[in-house]
């Protein structure tokens, strides 16, 4: 849908992530228990606890949102972050459930097999996505963009797999880590930093607009 927005439209990357923030507003108001929705409990927890809404689906639709509005679709930090948090962790947890029997050392909840997804699913979705919006304009196509979304996918897998991610969340951990070292190895190649061109001046006149209105 990223494709579609206007790049003139200084409100594009808001109105692209208005369904993900009204979804925010309705899981915290289910997980805090104003709201009483069995249906998502049921279908976004693991032991059926309303409370839980409020760690891993809560985080998970929060990274969704602060992605799109700060790096918006010309950066590549936005791909990587997103791909590895919605395919490769979303993989991570099938393939650790079926093929999860060989665990790991240091961390006893996480698994070779879900390890080894993560990256892989994370680091191909990368590859389709930049593809995808490499016909649009928005990022390069080449094999240091290719190496720079391993890298990054990598380093998503490893902290996914680490103690503190069970601790935490890795709905949390995952883009944290992807944005860090995404930042780094973008920026580091020449090719990161968030939204360029068009959208990266929306997104600066929409932030003027803010602060000159409260000013």
């Amino acid at each position: 849908m990223w494709p579609l927005f206007s790049a003139d439209d200084v409100y594009a990357p808001f109105l692209a992530s208005l369904v993900i923030v009204l979804n925010i507003i309705k899981v915290t108001l289910i997980g805090l228990g104003v709201v009483k929705d069995d249906g998502v409990v049921n279908s976004m927890t693991r032991n059926g606890d309303h409370r839980e809404l409020l760690r891993g689906p809560l985080y998970y639709a929060c990274a969704i949102t602060l992605t799109t509005i700060i790096f918006w679709r010309t950066s590549p930090i936005s791909i990587a972050v997103i791909c590895n948090l919605c395919a490769g962790d979303g993989v991570a947890d099938i393939a650790g459930r079926r093929f999860g029997h060989k665990k790991l050392p240091y961390n006893p909840d996480k698994s070779y097999a879900g390890t080894i997804a993560m990256f892989t699913s994370g680091f191909l979705a990368s590859m389709l996505y930049m593809c995808y919006f490499h016909l649009f304009g928005f990022v390069d196509q080449t094999w240091i963009m290719v190496a720079a979304f391993g890298t990054t996918s990598l380093a998503a897998a490893i902290v996914e797999s680490l103690p503190v991610s069970t601790r935490l969340d890795d709905n949390l951990t995952s883009p944290i880590a992807s944005s860090l070292v995404g930042g780094l190895v973008f920026y580091y190649i020449g090719d990161g930093g968030g939204a360029t061109g068009g959208d990266r001046s929306s997104i600066v006149a929409m932030a003027e607009m803010v602060f000159a209105g409260s000013s």
